[in-house]
């Protein structure tokens, strides 16, 4: 059993079956990479993840406990963080203050203070954004403006954000999209180093196969809505059924 286990699940609009019959396994501690052409079904299948969505029929179940049915910020408190394609972020507070944002949560129409792991009150807030930071290369741009930063930076403090959150899946959509290569490179770097240190399983959509390959340990082939297959990166490199529907031959 993976820490995240999508059964049968499948989702129709109107007369566009986007999603069909789709089984995911995703194993602790890996990172899993879900590809395919535009309109394969990948954003559908992650808004279902994260409770933007809710599937016709099937079961999703993380860490032993179903999703579905659950609003997005209370699949956030179970401990799935997601990337965006596009950084959010907050472009007019600070880097600081940014990564402090997740750590209250609005309750009874004001914000308070939301107790995360170990941290109880501002001072061990402050004290785990510096250090989450740190982790990401960021501590010394703190006090900027995050409209401010570059691409790579604004990714980075989008990161920032999720992991102060202690979260046990991270979901990352296209998380290098837009980017030159060298920031790619360095989101690359980024996201191992959070792996080996944090323990974080990740499950990527991406259609950049330099990315996937340098990250994924598995990886599930979508093509019209529907699992082609799924295999390690060697496997699926000359895998013919994914050759045809969708990689051609990779570049790595």
């Amino acid at each position: 059993m993976g820490i995240l286990e999508v059964k049968g699940v499948n989702k129709r609009f109107g007369g566009l079956q986007a999603l069909g019959d789709v089984n995911l396994s995703v194993a602790e501690n890996t990172v899993h990479a879900i590809i395919g052409p535009n309109g394969a079904g990948k954003s559908t299948l992650l808004n279902v993840l994260v409770g933007k969505l809710i599937p016709d029929s099937g079961s999703v179940m993380f860490d032993g406990q179903s999703v579905l049915g659950r609003k997005p910020h209370e699949i956030n408190q179970m401990g799935i963080s997601r990337v965006f394609q596009t950084p959010e972020i907050f472009a007019d507070l600070s880097v600081m203050e940014n990564v402090m944002i997740p750590c209250f949560a609005r309750r009874d129409g004001a914000f308070r203070m939301h107790a995360i792991g170990s941290v109880r009150n501002e001072g061990d807030i402050i004290g785990q954004a510096e250090a989450i930071l740190a982790d990401v290369n960021m501590l010394a741009k703190r006090d900027m403006l995050a409209s401010a930063l570059s691409r790579g930076d604004k990714r980075r403090l989008e990161m920032a954000m999720c992991l102060v959150q202690e979260p046990k899946l991270l979901l990352l959509d296209e998380p290098t999209a837009g980017m030159a290569r060298a920031d790619t490179n360095n989101t690359i770097d980024l996201l191992k180093e959070i792996k080996e240190k944090r323990n974080i399983t990740m499950c990527i959509i991406e259609h950049d196969m330099h990315v996937v390959f340098s990250l994924a340990e598995r990886i599930t082939v979508l093509a019209q809505g529907t699992p082609l297959v799924e295999e390690t990166p060697e496997n699926i490199k000359g895998h013919p059924k994914v050759r045809e529907a969708y990689l051609g031959e990779a570049q790595v």
